[in-house]
This record gives structure tokens, C-alpha cells and sequence, in this order.
């Protein structure tokens, strides 16, 4: 026993040391990547005003919230007849970035059958049969054209049921007892609350990631998950600190009411920290540029520690680490592949560069937009579709964003001042398709409506959605279809315009 406590004190020991070491040279990396950066005040209020209307034009709509919401619905109706109805069970609950609020109008809405309230884990096979049974339903109403793209995937580590509503265009993943990441979703969206920085940078980047199409796993690029830990994650480790370690949050455990009384005694955290979006959005990028070299050794971010870290996992390095906060065994940027971490810093220095030039006054504010996000908006998406409400959500398709094919020439040599990253060959180019194009407000008088999933009223205005009642923590079953009702939960609109919604032919 006494020679097992040594061994171990020994591996903590070697633990520890190597992660001060890699700790201390991911900040020196830091250090000398944030000495390229200089802000001129009159350019960042352009980038301010740039980053700011960019987020406003990205923030769902109030049809979004109900396109979502009704798909819920029907989902739980569909779902008790598959699977049959016990005691309100089974549930279908959004998770994700919608969960989170931090989706856009071509996000995916990530749903999980729940067929009960325990945290035993439902063995993969009895998952994987479930979601089968779901999709023999599914493919009955593609063959009716009411969905299509039906495709089970049972080989990723959470096996999925793929499906596209064919009304809204809004691709569906159909995961079976996915607790987990309803809990992640519901932590997520109690700790944004700290400070707004954390749910306007983290759609910002999504977006950026988007129009560079690195925002994927099935592409061996980064999923949502980990850029919004990323944020999560440079927030904690400005000078002074925007947000805390989660673990200081989940002190007292995960339960969301349990958080949601430690972050409201958080809520002036980074008080002191005065920095803008833009400087943020810039400094993010060259936080994860000047580490590209040290991922290989072991380097990992936490969010749960609020700080860089040394790990492996199953005694390998990720080409991107990103610890996973409630299950810290975990690598939530594990997709992440070695073409995929290519094209990713490819990425980060083709921004970088961009920039760049903006700062030095040789581009106008349109052109970074077009070159960092897109130029396309997806308003010419939306007046194509022809909405035929007679049936529950007829299709349009959207356009697909145009692959980048970057290609570096030249490598960048580090200077002082911006004029390094200017250096990265402009190859790289600009990508097409991102957000879509500015929401018109909406009058204040306008009846708040409620959030799926949060049974919240959110009421839009002239600086964004505000919480009219105050959300709970718990997602209740979705209630029978019944307009604006808010006594039962979450609630969905009995009609948008002059005609009446009506589920899927079961």
C-alpha cells in the first residue's frame, strides 16, 4: 500500500510539473503573440460597431423561436406514439445552442428523447434500437415529402437520427437519453448570465467559424461546443478575468438551481475588465495562434480550472484540447483531425491578417465583414422560400456555404504591431454565406413570447431580447398544442399571420 501511495504521489507530482511548465510557456507563447496586436481607438469603434451589428442581424428572428419550438411539439407527439406514453414519458427536450441562445437561423436543432427523469445511463444498444424505431417513423413521412435526409448514425460516440424538416429547411439530430447534454446546455446558458460578453462573443465566433466552414465534427473541425468553451475560456483568462473557473461555479455540485444562486452572486465578476467585443473577437484568435505549436505537447484548455492545463487523453494528445466541464475525462474538441487543425489555423491567420489590414486603414468596414463572416446574407435564402402552411413545414432549401480551398504560401514571421499578420498570404481568400441580413425591431408594445424549453418570456428591443418573466431551470414536458397559454410550460403560437399550424399527418 505504502509503495502504491508513493507511485501515485509521484504521478501527481509529475502532473503538476508538467502542467506549471506548459502552463508558463503557453502564456510566454501568449505574451508575444498579444505584442503583434495594436488598437488605434478610431478603428476599433469601427470594428465595435462592425462586431455589434453583426450580432444584431445574427440574433434569431421571433419566428425562429416558434419554428423551433412547434418542431419540439410535434416531436413529443410523435415520440409518444412510437414509444407509447407512461407517466408523461417519453419527453423530447432541445438542447445545445438553441437551449443556450445561442443559435442562428441556419443552426441545427439538437433534440433528445428522455424516457425518464433517472441518471442511470440507457445502455448503447438500447439506444441505438430506439433511435431505430424513431427513424421507421421518420422514413414513412419522407416517402409523404413531410421530412427528408432521414439518416441514422450509430457509429459516432452519441448516435444520432438525422432528419430535416421539410417546412423550415431546419436539420434535426434525434439522440436518445442525451441528459448530459441537456445539462451542459442548461450550465451554459445560467453562467452567459454573468456577463453578456460570454453569449455575443461565443455567437460571433460560431458565425466566424460558420462562414469558414470549421464549424463542424463531421469535418474534423471544431463543434459548437468547443468554440463556446473556448470563449468560455479566454473570458477567464483576461487580465482581469471576465468570468470565473466553472469549478468555482459548481462548487456546490451541477444542479442548475443549485448554479443559478452561485453565478447570481457572481454577476459583477468582471466588472473590472472593460474590454469591447472587438478587442476580444481579435485577442481570441491570437490566443489560439500563438499555441498552435504546443497542442502537440500536451497543452489543454479548462474551462473547469480557468486556466491552460497539461493532459492527455487515453494517453494521447488532441490535435485541439478543450477539457470538457462536467465530465473532465473528456475532450469536447476530440473531432478535431489532423487536415481538420490545418484548415482551422489557416483560419485563425487568414482573420488575423484580414484584420490586420483593416487596423492599418487599407480595407473599409464592408469588406472585413465580407471577409471574416461571408458576404452573401441569408435574407436571399428566405424571400425564395414559398411557406405553404396548410401543411405543417414545407421545405425550401438553403444554400450551402462555399468550401474554402486556403492555400499558404508564405510563412509569417513575427514582428511587432499588426504588420505580421499581414504577412500571411492572401491566398487564404474570403468565404461566402454567413449571417442573415438586419432585423427589423420590433415595436416595444409587441406581446412577449415564450422560449421553448425555458418556459421564459423574452420581449425584443432596441439592445435585444429581455427577460420578461425569468426562466426556469427545468424543461417541462411539452404540453398539448394550445396557443399562448403560459400556465403549461412551454408554450408555441396557435398561428403566425392568418393560418393555423398543424403537426405532421401521425
Amino acid at each position: 500500500m505504502q509503495v502504491t501511495k508513493h507511485g501515485n504521489e509521484g504521478d501527481r507530482e509529475g502532473i503538476y510539473i508538467r502542467g506549471d511548465f506548459i502552463r508558463k510557456k503557453a502564456k510566454k507563447h501568449e505574451s508575444k503573440g498579444s505584442m503583434k496586436i495594436t488598437f488605434n481607438s478610431s478603428c476599433l469603434a469601427q470594428l465595435e460597431h462592425l462586431f455589434h451589428g453583426i450580432y444584431e442581424a445574427g440574433r434569431p428572428k421571433p419566428n425562429d423561436y416558434y419554428l423551433r419550438g412547434d418542431l419540439v411539439r410535434v416531436f413529443n407527439l410523435m415520440a409518444k406514439e412510437v414509444y407509447g406514453s407512461c407517466n408523461e414519458f417519453p419527453v423530447v427536450e432541445a438542447f445545445g445552442s438553441f437551449l443556450m441562445d445561442m443559435f442562428s437561423v441556419k443552426s441545427d436543432l439538437d433534440l433528445s428523447v428522455n424516457f425518464s427523469n433517472e441518471s442511470v445511463e440507457l445502455p448503447r444498444d438500447e439506444k441505438i434500437k430506439a433511435l431505430r424505431k424513431f427513424a421507421k417513423k421518420l422514413y414513412r413521412l419522407q416517402s409523404r415529402g413531410h421530412v427528408s435526409g432521414v439518416n441514422p448514425i450509430i457509429s459516432a460516440k452519441v448516435p444520432i437520427l438525422k432528419v430535416i424538416d421539410c417546412g423550415t429547411g431546419i436539420e434535426c439530430d434525434i439522440s436518445i437519453e442525451n441528459k448530459d447534454g441537456v445539462l451542459k446546455s442548461q450550465l451554459v446558458f445560467i453562467i452567459s448570465e454573468i456577463d453578456e460578453r460570454f453569449q455575443k462573443l461565443s455567437s460571433l465566433m460560431k458565425a466566424w467559424a460558420t462562414a469558414y466552414n470549421i464549424n463542424s465534427s463531421k469535418d474534423q473541425t471544431l463543434n459548437s461546443l468547443s468554440i463556446i468553451l473556448l470563449v468560455a475560456f479566454h473570458l477567464q483568462t483576461r487580465e482581469p478575468p471576465i468570468l470565473p473557473p466553472f469549478s468555482a461555479l459548481l462548487k456546490d455540485g451541477t444542479n442548475p438551481e443549485t448554479v443559478r444562486k452561485v453565478v447570481q452572486e457572481n454577476l459583477q465578476y468582471g466588472k473590472d475588465n472593460k474590454e469591447s467585443i472587438a478587442e476580444l473577437f481579435a485577442t481570441l484568435l491570437s490566443k489560439l495562434a500563438s499555441v498552435e505549436t504546443l497542442w502537440p505537447e500536451g497543452l489543454c484548455a479548462s474551462p473547469y480550472e480557468g486556466s491552460w492545463i497539461s493532459k492527455t487523453w487515453d494517453f494521447k494528445v488532441g490535435h485541439i484540447s478543450v477539457e470538457d466541464f462536467t465530465d473532465r475525462s473528456q475532450n469536447v474538441a476530440r473531432a478535431v483531425g489532423t487536415a481538420g487543425v490545418k484548415t482551422i489555423y489557416k483560419c485563425v491567420h487568414s482573420s488575423l491578417h484580414h484584420l490586420s489590414v483593416f487596423m492599418d486603414g487599407k480595407i473599409e468596414a464592408p469588406k472585413l465583414k465580407a471577409l471574416l463572416f461571408g458576404a452573401e446574407p441569408i435574407s436571399h435564402i428566405e424571400k425564395k422560400a414559398k411557406v405553404n402552411r396548410k401543411r405543417s413545414f414545407p421545405f425550401h432549401e438553403s444554400a450551402a456555404a462555399t468550401p474554402l480551398d486556403p492555400v499558404a504560401t508564405k510563412k509569417t514571421r513575427v514582428k511587432d504591431g499588426w504588420s505580421s499578420w499581414g504577412e500571411v498570404d492572401q491566398a487564404y481568400g474570403a468565404i461566402q454565406n454567413c449571417l442573415p441580413s438586419l432585423i427589423p425591431p420590433i415595436p416595444p408594445e409587441k406581446p412577449p413570447f415564450v422560449i421553448p424549453g425555458f418556459d421564459c418570456a423574452w420581449q425584443q428591443g432596441s439592445t435585444g431580447f429581455k427577460d420578461v418573466c425569468g426562466p426556469v431551470l427545468h424543461p417541462c414536458p411539452v404540453p398539448q398544442y394550445s396557443g399562448f397559454d403560459g400556465a403549461h410550460g412551454p408554450v408555441f403560437p396557435a398561428a403566425i399571420g392568418d393560418t393555423q399550424w398543424n403537426s405532421w399527418p401521425m
